[in-house]
């Protein structure tokens, strides 16, 4: 029997609540908020899943996408039994087969290639789940026992981390809590309403208490509408605008020169190269007017508490990395980070004392140093030949949490080389995505209503714990359970892949975390400081707010941030005169959810956001076909000519499923495979595009 698509049969859960309870468990998505989860359960059949109310961060909110978490678990096109392929790669043809049929045939496969090169396996995983046990806990034991190459996880957020380490020394910040407190927000790169809604209810009360907010980004985004003040920048300029802040916070001394002396280094060489940057230099950068940014450093230079939220759109460029850097510097110039409710806040992911090495144990590797494949250059990678810069061809992929066909940059690249013949390909999924259709063996994967896993957030300070609240619907199986099986398979008999999910959870934190908290609440709370760097204390080397980076500059680098024009910058092409950005759209979580049909139902289609004054010259109207294209590729979507983009700039919302796209394609076909500054990043907001009526 062959089958695509839909192989699940329909399942409608039962309502009967003779046997009804609430299980305890946290959403496993890539948001900050990371909201605590209540399932009612009846039956055996989780009917709803509803907010945490006594989770303070969670409030008993939920997003609407994740409100919907019964759909997708029930979904008729649910994953329910191991498939092999039957037809070309890519086709989607696949017939049914046993547990015990796809496992002995993977082991076989990876063990052979293991015995001629193990780096010529390449496990691809990102943030499907960011759970610790789900995520890269058995998965990376059983890659690193086994010797396969190593996957540096880029492509959502390192430019932004290396900036907040080099210059805050971690992933670390405010406490979210304490905006609402704030007298002046900035939301910088931040669309909060779509990807942070827990923190935009934290604004508006901020906001009823007389808070001003102000929104920086080029896009006029939902957030953007709702505060008081909106700087539509052109991508990649944020480090010249935050320049131009320092500029004026300088040359009026609205400055905390107190704790410029006792807790920052590096104050005297970024204080001259601020001063070059004038609002009317940074304004011709960045495509606003120069009073614009007088105006928000005055404020910021006279408000307190003033307090920035950060997020990772502003860094998925070439300077990401210095960006950030610019951006993490401010609250240390005024003093903001004397008050709780003062500061700047990217990712509260550092403060979390996970112990990594013994959830992943790479003392598995016994010695070996396997090469490093970059995510985000997969593409290439997949069709680099063997060399000895490269080292062997990569004949195997194991994808778990991730759907690389849909999100990688350059996608073209992206399927000619998954579409490859003689390379391997086993696929845990949930749903027949893109990537699953150029599978050998696709492995159903359970969905969080169906397994263990801890959880720590980036969006704010409690680690949270995900009971199972349901059977796994049919024969899905954990990706712990997987790996485990596949460790058997290969010999491998260490004792900690017999280790079980709760066991894993435990690890994680040791004995840093309460336990028994934990499996009464569901969370426990970090005891952070309410105003960490009040005194310094930055966990950098000379515990201080790092203006000028001693570890940058050993390496060859600058050791102050600085802007760095994008690599395709808006405007500086005639053949592709149009930069363009490719945000999420707001039911959309990356590729995730896109086969909801409820939520699809809201977004309807792909569409290319674009100005009128960009659309009338080139015979565009709302509603019709375009052809958004570069020398990388060419995608076709439908119009919509809204001043939500800014002339110069179009919009191209994702992440849609290629083969939902009107030619089997999605926006990441124009993207690049160039990287950040730092942090080896992706660099997806810079991209130069143009357009044609079709």
């Amino acid at each position: 029997m062959t089958v695509a698509i839909g192989i699940a049969p329909e399942f409608t859960p039962a309502r009967a609540p003779a046997d009804s309870r609430r299980v305890l468990g946290a959403c496993p998505h890539d948001c900050p908020d990371t909201c605590s989860l209540v399932t009612t359960v009846e039956d055996g059949v989780a009917v709803k899943v509803q907010g945490n109310p006594d989770h303070r961060p969670t409030d008993g909110v939920l997003c609407a996408k994740v409100s919907r978490y019964t759909e997708r678990t029930y979904h008729p096109e649910r994953l329910l039994q191991p498939l092999r392929r039957v037809g070309p790669k890519g086709s989607g043809r696949f017939e049914p087969a046993s547990w015990d049929e796809a496992l002995d045939a993977i082991a076989r496969r990876l063990g052979a290639i293991a015995a001629r090169d193990p780096q010529a396996i390449l496990p691809y995983s990102y943030c499907g789940t960011m759970g610790l046990v789900q995520g890269e806990g058995m998965a990376a034991r059983f890659f690193h026992r086994l010797g396969a190459s190593l996957l540096e996880r880029t492509i959502c957020a390192s430019a932004g981390a290396a900036g907040l380490t080099h210059t805050l020394g971690g992933k670390v910040g405010m406490r979210v809590e304490f905006f609402a407190e704030s007298k002046l927000i900035i939301l910088w790169g931040s669309n909060s309403i779509t990807s942070n809604l827990h923190f935009w209810r934290l604004a508006q009360e901020a906001k009823r208490q007389g808070a001003r907010l102000v929104c920086i980004d080029p896009r006029r985004t939902e957030t953007a509408e709702k505060c008081h003040e909106h700087l539509q920048i052109l991508p990649g300029t944020d480090a010249a605008l935050a320049f131009a802040l320092m500029h004026e916070l300088v040359v009026h001394d609205w400055l905390d020169h107190d704790y410029l002396a006792r807790y920052t280094a590096g104050w005297e060489a970024l204080r001259e190269r601020a001063l070059r940057w004038s609002p009317e230099r940074a304004a011709q950068v960045c495509g606003i007017p120069a009073p614009q940014i007088r105006e928000l450093a005055q404020a910021y230079g006279t408000t307190r508490p003033a307090a920035i939220r950060l997020n990772y759109g502003m860094q998925r460029v070439r300077g990401g990395g210095n960006a950030a850097r610019a951006v993490a510097c401010l609250p240390a110039l005024t003093g903001a980070w004397r008050h709780r409710a003062g500061g700047v806040l990217l990712s509260s992911s550092g403060w979390y004392p996970v112990d990594r090495a013994a959830l992943q144990r790479p003392d598995l590797l016994a010695g070996r140093t396997p090469r490093t494949i970059n995510m985000s250059t997969i593409g290439d990678d997949l069709l680099r030949p063997a060399s000895p810069a490269f080292g062997p061809a990569v004949e195997a992929v194991v994808v778990y949490n991730s759907n690389p066909l849909a999100v990688a940059p350059e996608s073209a690249k992206v399927a000619a080389g998954f579409a490859r013949e003689d390379l391997f390909t086993v696929v845990l999924e949930q749903f027949q995505t893109d990537t699953a259709d150029h599978a050998d063996w696709i492995l159903p994967a359970t969905t969080q209503l169906e397994h263990w896993d801890l959880h720590t957030a980036y969006g704010h300070t409690d680690v949270l714990l995900n009971r199972p609240a349901i059977a796994p619907v049919g024969g899905a199986r954990p990706n712990s359970q997987i790996f485990r099986e596949l460790a058997v398979r290969l010999g491998f008999d260490e004792p900690c892949f017999q280790e079980s999910d709760e066991q894993l959870c435990r690890q994680a934190f040791g004995d840093r975390i309460d336990w028994d908290q934990l499996l009464a609440r569901g969370y426990a709370s970090l005891q952070v400081p309410e105003a960490p760097f009040a005194q310094g204390r930055f966990p950098t080397a000379s515990g201080r707010c790092e203006f000028f980076s001693a570890e940058l500059a050993r390496r060859g680098l600058d050791g102050l941030p600085d802007h760095l024009p994008n690599y395709e910058p808006a405007g500086a092409s005639a053949r592709h005169p149009l930069a363009m950005i490719s945000p999420p759209a707001r039911n959309f979580l990356n590729s995730t959810f896109v086969n909801l049909r409820s939520l699809r139902a809201i977004e309807r289609e792909p569409v290319l956001e674009i100005h009128p004054g960009d659309a009338q010259p080139r015979g565009i109207a709302s509603g019709q076909v375009v052809r958004v294209f570069n020398d990388r590729g060419s995608y076709r979507c439908k119009a919509e000519v809204t001043e939500r983009a800014r002339p110069g700039v179009v919009v191209g919302l994702g992440i849609w499923w290629r083969k939902m796209g009107l030619d089997g394609t999605n926006v990441n076909q124009l993207t690049s495979q160039r990287l950040t500054d730092l942090g080896n990043g992706p660099v997806f907001y810079d991209c130069a595009v143009d357009v044609q009526a079709q």
